[in-house]
């Protein structure tokens, strides 16, 4: 098919037909990871455009070959290694469907039953939290864009322009980077930032936390917020939420919850209480390209009041005067004017699959996970380090003779040695300054036979690099 043989439209739609039939077609057994060999990454590094153009099935069918099959697939059902999980189909369809009308999603102006159904998704997602008629929100790029939001809300509601330099704010040894990148972005410092210490259970101490407090308050500092965890990355831990809260309570304090990850237990029928006080933070970042199980990109920041959203972005220049003041208007709740309609797909995947099913997906990776668990407790010098929690579960080979950094040498190896093979994607990370193989269960396509064939593999690794290394 040459350029100017069809028009651009039908061109497109032939590709696009071409492609949905390849792609729902496709039964190769792809590894869970690929790395462009080193020709392909020079092709593409010193590739540049023509004047005259190329067809659109030849561009395509390098994109196909050459680019989409070295990733990470996470949804194969070996992918273990990151908490995104895999997208649902419906997610992909909602996604398509909305980039082909390239919905504007800024204003009702632009688009008012996407604005809608985005204020109707908040506000059901608001009440699985327990907030209640004042809460707000709106859809965001990620959870990095949702904290980002939310401790703006926070600065804007606890200081003033003369009193920023005096502000504090309180995370763990365990809270997501991106909270601290946000920070730093809306001007905070470093010793502006008190890093509370967590227990044994990789848990916020809420002893120390208040200790620091009142340390900051003789000091003339204005604590400000206090960054709970729901759900950490590294071990899907859930900080003390009613005793945070409460200290928020009696000093004044901006609680956010940054439930990127764990919010998604709120859905969970048997995890459900493990998120017991999150009801009582001042804002919630929630993402759902995790285990609502949608496309890149989709996340939303809730607040218990729509007001401080408002107070932090709303804005009206000239060119927007004309927008009806009762509608629904997103870009005056956060960071972006130019925003697509990330709540469609969402949408659109709850109604076709119902909240049951969605809750049956979230309990089940949960249960994989404490089936890795005893899997694990029936191996020789397989150590469990963080337990079953999540979906998550950490541990490590520590073989007795070996030193600890023997030992993390010897987890980093077999990790390495399963990803390279592509039969799973397991990685490290790094918890009580110990190398552990990290799992994230998060796929409703997992089988038990992948749980348990990947660790089987993983201890068939350590026996060999115990038996290379003695030699």
């Amino acid at each position: 098919m040459k350029n100017l043989n069809l028009s651009e439209d039908q061109a497109v739609y032939e590709a696009a037909l071409a492609f949905i039939n390849a792609y729902f077609n496709d039964t190769t057994d792809a590894p869970a990871r690929s790395v462009a060999p080193d020709e392909t990454i020079a092709y593409f590094a010193n590739q540049t455009f023509s004047k005259e153009g190329r067809s659109v099935d030849a561009v395509v069918q390098e994109l196909l070959t050459d680019v989409y099959p070295h990733i990470l697939k996470q949804d194969h059902t070996r992918a273990f290694g990151f908490i995104p999980g895999p997208a649902s189909k419906l997610s992909w369809l909602g996604d398509v469907m909305t980039q082909a009308f390239n919905v504007h999603a800024s204003n009702w102006i632009n688009s008012s039953s996407a604005s809608t159904i985005e204020e109707n998704v908040i506000q059901w997602l608001a009440q699985q939290i327990g907030f209640t008629g004042k809460a707000g929100g709106v859809f965001v790029s990620g959870g990095s864009m949702a904290n980002l939001t939310g401790v703006i809300a926070a600065r804007d509601k606890i200081l003033s322009e003369d009193n920023r330099h005096l502000g504090v704010v309180y995370l763990s040894d365990q809270t997501h980077h991106s909270v601290e990148k946000a920070l730093y972005i809306i001007g905070y410092t470093r010793k502006q930032l008190r890093f509370v210490p967590t227990n044994n259970a990789f848990q916020m101490d809420v002893h120390q936390l208040q200790t620091m407090i009142e340390q900051d308050l003789s000091n003339g500092l204005v604590p400000t917020t206090i960054i709970a965890s729901a759900g950490t990355t590294n071990t899907g831990t859930v900080d003390p939420l009613h005793g945070i809260a409460d200290i928020a309570a009696l000093y004044g304090i901006w609680l956010h919850v940054d439930g990127a990850y764990g919010a998604s237990f709120l859905l969970s029928t048997t995890q459900r209480h493990h998120l017991a006080g999150i009801e009582r933070a001042d804002s919630v970042s929630w993402d759902a390209h995790k285990l609502l199980f949608q496309t890149y990109s989709c996340a939303m920041i809730i607040v218990k009041d729509k007001q401080d959203l408002l107070n932090s972005f709303s804005a009206t220049p000239e060119y927007l005067q004309d927008i009806d003041g009762g509608s629904v208007d997103f870009s005056s709740l956060g960071i972006e004017l130019t925003r697509p309609a990330r709540a469609l797909k969402l949408w659109l995947t709850l109604q076709v699959l119902g909240t049951d099913e969605f809750s049956r997906r979230v309990d089940y990776g949960q249960t994989l996970a404490e089936l890795g668990e005893l899997t694990l407790s029936t191996m020789e010098n397989w150590e469990i380090v963080s337990h079953a929690h999540f979906a998550i579960i950490n541990f490590r080979y520590n073989h007795p003779n070996y030193s600890k950094e023997e030992n993390d040498a010897l987890n980093a190896s077999i990790a390495k040695s399963i990803v390279d093979s592509g039969f799973a994607g397991v990685f490290t990370t790094e918890l009580k300054s110990k190398t552990v193989v990290r799992m994230c269960s998060t796929n409703p396509a997992t089988s038990e036979h992948d749980i348990i064939s990947t660790l089987n593999r993983l201890n068939t690794y350590a026996q060999e690099y115990v038996a290379a290394h003695s030699a």
